[in-house]
């Protein structure tokens, strides 16, 4: 699930949450705002039962996907457009 939080200026909050339970093991959340780094954005656990990670992004359309313990590679269906190249959020 994505929520999103207007800062000033162009920027804006976005927090990137997936059920605490399922994938097993860590998740990050990997993108073109992080290069595509593994392990930098990594979802914590939280005591409403989910994990998530906020990031800052400026304005426009960035790709993500989570990866997952095990090279696991899902997308977000909260996304605005998921495709064959993963999730796509437009800011």
């Amino acid at each position: 699930m994505l929520k999103r939080s207007s800062l000033f200026g162009f920027k804006t909050r976005v927090t990137f949450s997936i059920p605490g339970t399922d994938p097993h093991g860590a998740v990050s959340v990997v993108g073109d705002f992080n290069d595509w780094e593994p392990g930098r954005h990594e979802l914590v656990q939280r005591r409403n039962g989910t994990r998530s990670v906020s990031v800052i992004l400026s304005q426009g359309e960035h790709r993500f996907r989570y990866l997952g313990t095990d090279g696991l590679w899902f997308d977000d269906d909260t996304a605005d457009l998921v495709d064959g190249e993963g999730s796509l959020i437009k800011l």
